[in-house]
Formats: structure tokens, sequence, C-alpha cells
């Protein structure tokens, strides 16, 4: 069994742009399942792609199944069989020796931007950029999953 431990913190838009950029990617990625106990994603970047499980979060942990597919059955996935896409540029920024993911999200996310970094325990210890602003690990809105369904966009219309 995979096990992600992840924390996830806003981004300071002025400060992010003073940034260099090593390496991004652009994602697409599916939902076939996505309720708060599991969820079933495709995901296809620019070279590659993934079918992935993840179970239910609890702290900034949860189970996940991780697995690469042919690129032409993850779009074939994601057109056919997954009801809510989003869209992103996933920035790769390495900050102390750790490896932080930025989203850029495009689409009716567009505006909200969201870094994450994997951890190997939950109380393990690691410094924040100064890019990085509020954290909103346990805020359940900022998961890609419920950013498919209710995006950033609709958000202001609550």
């Amino acid at each position: 069994m995979g096990i992600e431990i992840e924390r996830k913190f806003l981004v300071d838009k002025e400060k992010w742009d003073q940034v260099t950029k090593e390496k991004q990617s652009l994602y697409r990625q599916g939902y076939m399942v996505s309720d708060p106990e599991k969820t079933i994603r495709v995901r296809l970047t620019d070279k590659e792609a993934f079918l992935t499980i993840k179970g239910l979060t609890v702290g900034a942990s949860r189970q996940e199944f991780e697995y690469p597919i042919p690129v032409y059955e993850a779009q074939q996935l994601l057109d056919g069989f997954c009801d809510t896409v989003v869209s992103k540029i996933r920035y790769f920024i390495h900050h102390d020796n750790k490896l932080w993911e930025v989203d850029e999200f495009l689409g009716d996310n567009e505006g909200l931007m969201v870094a994450e970094i994997e951890l190997e325990s939950e109380d393990e210890a690691f410094s924040l950029p100064d890019w990085v602003g509020k954290e909103v690990t346990s805020e359940k809105k900022y998961s890609n999953s419920n950013l498919a369904k209710k995006p950033y966009k609709s958000w202001g219309k609550e």
C-alpha cells in the first residue's frame, strides 16, 4: 500500500512572478470516481499518463496507488469516462532540498495557484519558500477533485 503525505499552500502571485521556474508541464486530469472516501483519476502530462487511486484523507495522509498507462488510453479515458476534468500547468521547484509542485490552474479554475509538498511523515520539518502563503491542506475545496466539480471561478457565487 502506498501512502501520500502532502501539504498544500496558496501561492503569493507577486512573489511567485519573481521565481525562476526550473521545469514545467501541462497536466490534464479527469475523475472517474470522486467522493470523500475514494478518488479514481486519470492524469495526462506532456509525455506520460497515469491511473491513480486515492483513499480518504486523514490529516495530510491518504492511501495512494498510481500506475503508468499508455498516453492514447489516457486520452480515451479522459474523453469517454471522466465526468469532470481539471487542466493546469505544474511547475517543479526545489527549495532547501525539497521538491515543491506549484499548480497554476487553467479554465474555470484560472486565477488559483496552489503549492504542494510531499513529506515522509506528517511531522517532518521543512522550510517555506517566501512565495508560499496560507496553508490549505485541510480545506477540501482546494483538492483537485473538488475543483473539477466546483471550480474556483464559481466560488464568489455561493
